[in-house]
């Protein structure tokens, strides 16, 4: 008899989503967004995030099952994010993580939702070679990793960023640029048309001093707002597709440069990038660029499976499931601020401690 089908649910921020797993492969997930609900504000407003949980909780759940062609009742074991993101959205993900759980009678796991991040990409590529450098790359995180075993051992940060992540940066600067949320996706579009030489703007913390894998993408936010409000003063049109490129390109250029340092450094010979801003045209570009001048080999998860979603909060369900990891208790709670330390999260909130 095989493992269980693994139940993951993501719902950290503004994405509802659902996904399938057994052995390692993919069997169907399903994803529901609240982002048109949050662009006309420039940033997702957690309240609207978490009401948006709640209706899309069910139909997603469902949805997966469909694309699978499975039943409720083929549910094994099931997988939540319990930590990092929104307190609300967090709650309604592991509340209904938790109902599912209960009345299927299954274990119940929770997730750290950077590991999801990473385990996203062993649902394309097979399991991840031990020991492998993660550049974990996102809206709120921008982390260089050592990772062995993701379902067992303690994941090492050789470098976090001191500030602003990269998506971040993108996205401050897209609205200083007037390009819409999110400004990711927003500034890769434009920048295909601009000239990436045009700006010359910072590469922060690259300097023989800094920390060699550490980030900052606080000045170079600054730098390009400068440059923006510069440009205005003197009358002329603000060429955004050039301020685009060039910013990607910074961004592009300081990843990747530190990246494959931290590979060639540590003696590891694969690196994977994972996380929303792996989407990013210029990022994976330059990292195929970098990695195969080094003969490092580049791993990269499809498109869909970079963005928050389901199916890599199942993978890791899955890999604690074959791992004989223990089940999270029915009072597990979250953490909205937890750091990466192992896949699995399981806090329990203070209240119940101290009750016991």
């Amino acid at each position: 008899m095989g493992s269980p089908v693994v139940l993951g649910i993501e719902s950290s921020c503004d994405e509802t989503g659902a996904g399938l797993v057994r052995d390692g492969r993919l069997l169907g997930h399903a994803l529901a967004s609240s982002m048109d609900e949050h662009a006309r504000f420039g940033g997702v407003v957690p309240e609207i995030a978490a009401r948006a949980h709640v209706h899309s909780f069910g139909p997603v759940v469902r949805q997966a099952l469909e694309s699978a062609g499975l039943r409720m009742a083929d549910i094994g074991a099931v997988a939540v994010t319990t930590g990092p993101g929104l307190s609300g959205a967090l709650q309604v993900g592991l509340a209904g993580a938790k109902g599912l759980a209960y009345a299927l009678d299954v274990p119940l796991y929770g997730v750290h939702h950077l590991a999801g991040h990473v385990a996203a990409d062993t649902l394309e590529h097979g399991p991840l070679p031990d020991p492998c450098v993660v550049l974990i790359v996102s809206g709120g995180h921008t982390s260089l990793l050592l990772v062995r075993d993701l379902a067992r051992d303690l994941i090492v940060h050789l470098g976090d960023t001191v500030d602003d992540a990269a998506g971040e940066c993108f996205d401050k600067v897209a609205r200083v640029f007037g390009l819409p949320y999110p400004g990711g996706p927003a500034i890769d579009r434009v920048a295909r048309e601009g000239d990436r030489r045009a700006v010359a703007f910072p590469r922060p913390m690259t300097g023989a001093r800094d920390a060699p894998y550490a980030f900052s993408f606080s000045g170079l936010k600054t730098a390009a707002a400068r440059w923006a409000e510069q440009r205005r003063v003197a009358g002329g049109e603000l060429p955004v597709a050039d301020g685009a490129a060039s910013l990607q390109e910074a961004v592009a250029d300081v990843l990747t440069r530190k990246a494959v340092a931290a590979c060639r450094d540590h003696g590891v010979s694969t690196l994977v990038v994972v996380g929303g801003v792996a989407a990013n045209s210029r990022v994976r570009e330059l990292a195929e660029q970098r990695c195969r001048a080094a003969g490092i080999t580049l791993r990269v998860p499809p498109l869909r499976l970079c963005t928050d979603n389901g199916a890599m909060i199942a993978a890791v369900g899955d890999l604690l499931v074959r791992a004989g990891a223990e089940p999270a208790p029915m009072d597990v709670s979250i953490d909205p601020s937890a750091p990466l330390e192992y896949a699995a999260l399981h806090p329990v909130a203070r209240s119940a401690v101290a009750a016991a």
